[in-house]
Formats: C-alpha cells, structure tokens, sequence
C-alpha cells in the first residue's frame, strides 16, 4: 500500500487555508493543520477525516512569535511526522498608513508573512530535496505586483513572498520539489475584518470563494506552475500592476482602499 504524503497547512483554521485542506485530503493526503484557533481546527479535522479519513494532526501555533516557526517544525516532528509538502498560508494584513500603525501589529505582520515563512521553508525545504520529492506552496497576493498606499507592509511583504517564492522555483528546477506561488485577489475570507477594511472599495468590487482559489491554488501546485493567478479578472490586474506606471497606481490603489 502507498504511504499517504503528508502537507502541513498553515492559517488552516478558515478561508483559504481550510479550503486548501479540503483539496489536499480529497487528493489522498494526511494533513497537520496549524493556526491560532485550535477549536476551529479541531472541527475541521474532524469533518475532514469524517468525509476523507486519513490522518489529522491539529498543533495550535503563533507564527507572529518570534520563535514560533522553529517550535511548530519541533513540534511536528517530535510526533513522528514527516512534511512532505509545505503550504506557507498564514498571513496578515493592517490597513493605514504605516505611520498610524500600530507598532506591535506590524510587526507581528512582518513576523508571520515574512520571518516564519522563510524559517518553515527553510527547516523543511532541505528534507525534500535529500528525497527529490514534495513541495511548497507560499500564498500571496496580487498585492504583490505593485506598491500599496496605505497597506504598505502588507504589499511589501507579499512582493517577497513572490520574489522569494520565483527565485526558490528557479533554485530547486530538476530537484523533484516543487515550488509554487499563489496570487489571489480579494476573496471572501475573514481577512478584510481583521484587516479592518470590509467596507473598503476594494472588497466591494467582487470577490472570489476561497473554495475557488483553493481549486486553482492546488491544481496548480500539483503541475508545478510558478505563479498561479486564479480568477481571468485577477490575472488582468496582475498584468496592469507589471505594466501601469507606480505614478498612477499608487493613487488608484489607493482610492481602493477607501472605506466606501
């Protein structure tokens, strides 16, 4: 009989997260799902295994703490688990100027959109490549093809996700590992709220499911694509982000980020 692989989710707790849960346990994988809820994932485990079977492992985790990475991989493998593949899709967001944030909040934005990513592929990238299998999955967003007044760390910190992630696909070509970057654009989730922009332009223009970005999210992973874009509207703004000059996006963006 195959052993199952095995993919480590972060932010699985709801939205894009737990719908990319979904995919990988209809797909034949065991799953650890982490987040700060943990009541929310144990739900989630149960109706998973309950509809797909397989194994669940729940670990209630903080990746904006500066060692939060690092005690998630101990944790893990401490209980005799072994990632095969990695989807990096916590993340957060604050909108304002950076000078109005708070400070706290943004760094524990940079903490977990940046550090904790970059230490989860670090810790565990090095394992697939000594099996020439598995893979990563880094979510950003279209945020990350331009400039973003007004969510500037958000922006900034999904521009290196994206970067990152194309530069990881290019180092790991021929290795067996598979490197992808998802790029949604605004979709229904719980992120808006914690971000404190529901009633902002931007997510009043129409959004996608989290169901539907998972689909794209994981079919496209699954053929090793560089950057999937799901969404024909989403893969124009991409496209007008790389070819408008910052001159005028800047303000367009902008006004999107106005509460309406």
């Amino acid at each position: 009989m195959t052993e199952r692989p095995a993919t480590l989710i972060t932010g699985a707790s709801s939205g894009i997260g737990s719908a990319l849960a979904w995919q990988a346990a209809a797909a034949g994988h065991d799953l650890v799902l982490t987040a700060r809820r943990g009541y929310l994932l144990t739900e989630l485990a149960e109706a998973l295994t309950a509809r797909h079977g397989g194994r669940v492992l729940t670990i209630e985790a903080d990746l904006s703490l500066p060692d939060g990475a690092d005690r998630l991989v101990n944790e893990v493998l401490a209980s005799g688990w072994q990632v095969d593949h990695l989807i990096n899709n916590a993340g957060l967001g604050a909108c304002g100027p950076v000078a109005g944030l708070p400070p706290g909040r943004l760094l524990e934005l940079l903490q977990v959109n940046l550090v904790s990513l970059t230490t989860l592929t670090r810790l565990l990238l090095p394992s697939m490549l000594d099996r020439g299998a598995g893979g990563i999955l880094n979510v950003a967003s279209l945020a990350a093809f331009q400039p973003g007044p007004d969510m500037a760390a958000y922006y900034a910190s999904k521009a290196y996700v994206l970067s990152l992630s194309e530069a990881l696909h290019e180092e790991t070509r021929g290795s067996g590992v598979r490197i992808s970057c998802l790029c949604p654009g605004p979709t229904s989730t719980g992120f808006a709220r914690e971000a404190t922009m529901e009633d902002s332009l931007l997510f009043r223009l129409g959004l996608m499911t989290a169901e539907s970005v998972a689909r794209a999210g994981w079919r496209g992973f699954q053929r090793g694509q560089r950057i999937i874009i799901p969404g024909w509207k989403n893969k124009l703004l991409a496209t007008l982000g790389r070819l408008t000059p910052h001159v005028v996006s800047l303000r367009l963006i902008r006004r999107l980020h106005e509460r309406a």
